[in-house]
């Protein structure tokens, strides 16, 4: 059997998408754990990922969700992580060529597609908002990790609330781990009039620039 992969959902009030997101991680047909983290949803969320036989994790308080993706990590039996967004799709097959490219290379320690850009039908967002095209650096359903990855540079730094994913990857050069980039599609980001990433795009940019500060304080 192949190895469990561990698929992380950090939520707060998703109940809009969060069945189309999951059903399409239940149709990679992979062996699979689906994590629900919900962050104090005020929503059915949780019942809805209850009824789609993910495990649900609740905060009873509003954590964040760098936060919410430490609680899903710790309680993972999965030999490989993945994160996902609760508004995101992933495309078909992504799974198994993520998984197939760390079975065959070993000394990868993280493997990351590109993600594509999409206006929600019920969105009042118009399409410029979306980039024309597909991109990498983004966590959603496009990053496959070894879960010893996290053994060896520790959980992500919750004074961070947003790019951890640059954190997490300036770990990694410290440690000399390896990431491998793949040129393709792997899931298409919902853009909606609630995105995480347009809503916290202020606090993103002090993130980015405190981590730039550290890694040159850390060359000193």
């Amino acid at each position: 059997m192949n190895k469990l992969i561990s698929v992380i959902i950090p939520v707060r009030n998703g109940s809009k998408y969060i069945t189309e997101a999951i059903n399409g991680i239940l149709a990679q047909n992979k062996n699979c754990e689906i994590i629900v983290v919900d962050d104090a949803s005020s929503d059915n969320t949780a019942d809805i990922a209850a009824t789609l036989d993910c495990k649900v994790i609740k905060h009873e308080t509003n954590k964040g969700q760098v936060v919410a993706k430490n609680t899903g990590l710790e309680q993972a039996t999965g030999e490989y992580i993945m994160f996902h967004d609760h508004d995101d799709i992933m495309c078909a097959g992504t799974l198994k060529r993520l998984y197939d490219f760390l079975e065959q290379n070993p000394e990868t320690y993280m493997v990351m597609a590109k993600v594509k850009d999409f206006i929600s039908p019920d969105s009042s967002e118009s399409q410029s908002l979306a980039k024309p095209e597909a991109y990498w650096g983004l966590f959603t359903g496009a990053v496959l990790m070894r879960k010893e990855l996290f053994e060896k540079v520790g959980l992500f730094d919750e004074s961070v609330n947003t790019g951890e994913i640059i954190e997490l990857q300036q770990k990694m050069q410290q440690a000399g781990l390896q990431t491998v980039k793949m040129d393709f599609i792997a899931c298409n980001r919902r853009i909606h009039d609630n995105n995480y990433g347009r809503t916290a795009q202020k606090k993103e940019y002090s993130d980015y620039a405190a981590i730039l500060r550290k890694r040159l304080l850390n060359k000193h």
